[in-house]
């Protein structure tokens, strides 16, 4: 087969530039081969860089991620920094593969560039990595990383310290226009950038500084039977550490995965809140009748976390009954810690919180979906995520901390336990306070961001007028500015007063998301909602 012309100088040109041999090799093989299926794959634009770093498909060539996507990545956040006058970097990594290659050619180049470079010891979850950008008084944090992506991805998150260009970051994740200034200084480079190895590696000591201010945020010691996952991930080493640290009993370890697997032999993706995900914890759970289950996601920013409800038994918590729980029992238990600080939580999170902050006279902010948005809220005590994402202690690690919330939420079952009650008992509690709340999330896999695009757009032309008997009564396109919030690509529906519906794709995967929030009498919208799932995916999926 005779490629393209253009496709091979494109080609050519990468491997001069490539600084990973073998990937050189495998694209010359190609070439060579005439195998234009992989080559177009691979060089189908450069990897996009925007508000969540880089995340990709690990392989060769501009489109995928690998030494030199990353070389590149490193050496435009270099130039950014230069430009502002910033001159200090952390640099984390989990276990996936790619993860030891990326972080080292990334050190080299900041160092090359004459930053002051620092690099975690070993795999860590992203929490410590937040938490080294804020104590180490870091300019940049860098944490490779794909979360909680399929095992064929890996990416980059970028955070920054102090105030950049008038926006707060403390020790946050980037947000716009820092990611496009970034990209824009990544599309400038054209050549290999200088490379040094004066970097410092770090020793335990910032590790052990998190777990001790982590560990502090507990209360008393705590006898909870606790089954932990940390799904082939890295946080078992910061669980085990924090827990020991705050007096807790020794937890009880999905043993298949416990330690660090790039292959996630267990999961069909390594993520909670995917179906089959907790299936070996609730497992371990029922045969050793343990009193609650938690698990993290792969880089451990996330927490999840099951419970044996007397009516349905063991059941894993939403997002948001997390997140309900948190916020009541920080609010009722622990009333110092929030005068003059406010909760927050994203526009696709129940609107619970809001009611909780109210009734305790604390202030509420809402943001976009994301946490570099709930990380920029002034005087943060707690924000939160439907997806996972609590952040318990803001001042410390300004970002999502799966360590921290899983401490949190163990405190607060294991002082329920000793007054008799469980944590089912505690959520008809807040369903008593603050009306019940019923949610619900559906993710649509799609093959492409193109499919993501032509549904909103058919959404946008024509909005469904009712779903399961509730009549539409408001739409907004929030690619307009909405409520005080800026433009994202999304849509919300009100289907009366009770019914809040939002549409918007993933920033992450090719995915599309649909967030249902009903409030009505527990039993009624019980009834309902599997009706409303149902109308609501054949929406998304409609043709």
């Amino acid at each position: 087969m005779s490629l393209d012309q253009s496709l091979v100088a494109e080609v050519a040109e990468w491997i001069a530039l490539d600084p990973s041999p073998q990937d050189a090799a495998l694209l010359q093989k190609w070439l060579d081969e005439g195998n234009e299926n992989d080559l177009r794959r691979c060089f189908n634009g450069f990897l996009q860089f925007g508000t969540a770093g880089l995340r990709g498909p690990i392989g060769p060539g501009p489109s995928c991620m690998n030494r030199a996507v990353v070389h590149r990545a490193a050496a435009g956040i270099a130039a950014y920094m230069k430009a502002r006058g910033l001159t200090k970097v952390v640099i984390g990594r989990d276990a996936r593969y790619g993860s030891e290659d990326f972080t080292r050619e990334s050190a080299e180049v900041f160092a090359g560039a004459g930053m002051e470079v620092f690099v975690l010891p070993r795999p860590m979850a992203t929490p410590v990595l937040a938490y080294a950008t804020t104590a180490l008084g870091s300019d940049v944090g860098i944490m490779v990383t794909a979360s909680h992506n399929p095992p064929q991805d890996n990416g980059y998150k970028v955070y920054l310290g102090g105030t950049v260009d008038g926006t707060r970051y403390a020790g946050s994740q980037i947000v716009s226009p820092a990611d496009i200034q970034i990209a824009a200084e990544i599309s400038k480079i054209h050549q290999l950038a200088p490379k040094k190895s004066d970097w410092v590696d770090l020793d335990d000591a910032i590790f052990d500084e998190y777990v001790a201010k982590t560990a502090s945020l507990a209360r008393t010691k705590n006898p909870l039977k606790v089954v932990y996952s940390a799904m082939h991930g890295v946080g078992s080493e910061s669980i085990e550490a924090v827990f020991k640290a705050a007096g807790f009993s020794a937890i009880h370890y999905v043993e298949e995965q416990r330690m660090p697997d790039p292959d996630f032999p267990t999961v069909a993706f390594p993520n909670p809140e995917e179906p089959g995900a907790i299936d070996l914890s609730l497992a371990l759970a029922k045969k050793i009748d343990a009193d609650i289950v938690i698990a993290n996601d792969p880089d451990a920013d996330r927490c999840a976390a099951a419970i044996n409800d007397p009516a349905t038994g063991w059941r894993m918590l939403r997002g948001d009954e997390v997140g309900a729980i948190l916020g009541h029992y920080i609010a009722t238990t622990m009333p110092e810690s929030t005068k003059g600080r406010a909760f927050g939580n994203s526009i696709v999170s129940s609107s619970i919180l809001k009611k909780i902050a109210e009734k305790h006279g604390i202030e509420f902010r809402e943001t976009l979906t994301g946490f570099k948005w709930l990380a920029k809220i002034e005087n943060l005590r707690y924000g939160y995520e439907e997806a996972l994402g609590y952040a318990i202690d803001p001042t410390n690690v300004n970002d999502k901390d799966g360590i921290s919330a899983a401490l949190l939420i163990a405190q607060c079952a294991g002082e329920l336990k000793a007054a008799g009650r469980t944590m089912a008992d505690y959520l008809d509690e807040i369903w008593s306070a603050y009306g019940f709340h019923a949610t619900e999330q559906i993710s649509i896999r799609v093959q492409s961001i193109a499919q993501v695009d032509s549904l909103l757009s058919r959404l946008r032309k024509n909005p469904p007028q009712s779903i399961g008997g509730y009549q539409l009564t408001q739409a907004d396109d929030l690619e307009r500015p909405t409520d005080g919030l800026p433009a994202t690509n999304g849509l919300r529906y009100w289907f009366g007063p009770n019914l809040r519906v939002i549409i918007r794709p993933s920033g992450t995967e090719a995915k599309m998301k649909c967030y249902i929030e009903l409030c009505a009498p527990q039993a009624e919208a019980i009834l309902i909602l599997p009706a409303l799932r149902s109308a609501l995916t054949d929406v998304m999926t409609a043709e």
